[in-house]
């Protein structure tokens, strides 16, 4: 085994988000939980950084000091993920991000590693797995998906009684 894989043996997944704020700027509301994250070595930041989409369709990335005061929240003090940048999320990549939002809005785009995950990681390492397939599901999504399985089971339980009966 080399150094170099040595030195990321103890690395978890690398996950990012990208959540927009439409229309306006974060409340700072979900910062106490973010920190949580972070406080309890559950996740570790390596980026976070905010851009805006100005009307005109322009993207541009947001000081987090500028942010804070923006907000005009005393809750909300983003200023402790100041200097939160591995230098891996770059231009191109607020470009991209400024693309899935809409005109107005501004948004967070969040790279971390999956601290928790990372004992988990490097025993499959050890043993020659690979990562060969990953994704998320939205809440959304999976809240659809559930409605319609409780529909198809309730259709099928309304055909089953109906069957018995003759009619």
């Amino acid at each position: 085994m080399s150094s170099e894989s040595e030195a990321f043996d103890d690395i978890g997944p690398i996950d990012y988000l990208v959540v927009e704020y439409p229309g306006g700027r974060p409340t700072g509301e979900a910062l106490p939980y973010l920190v949580d994250l972070v406080d309890r070595g559950l996740i570790r930041i390596l980026d976070l950084v905010f851009v805006r989409k100005g009307e005109d369709g322009s993207v541009a990335a947001v000081d987090i000091v500028d942010l804070t005061r923006d907000m005009g929240t005393d809750d909300a003090d983003l200023t402790v993920f100041e200097g939160a940048t591995s230098g891996l999320l770059g231009r191109e990549d607020i470009e991209e991000a400024g693309q899935a939002i809409g005109a107005g809005s501004t948004a967070a785009i969040l790279l971390y590693e999956n601290r928790w995950a990372a004992p988990f990681a490097r025993a499959l390492r050890r043993n020659g797995a690979r990562l060969v397939a990953a994704g998320r599901i939205p809440v959304q999504d999976l809240v659809a998906a559930l409605d319609s399985v409780e529909a198809d089971v309730e259709a099928e339980g309304r055909a089953e009684s109906g069957a018995g009966t003759g009619s």
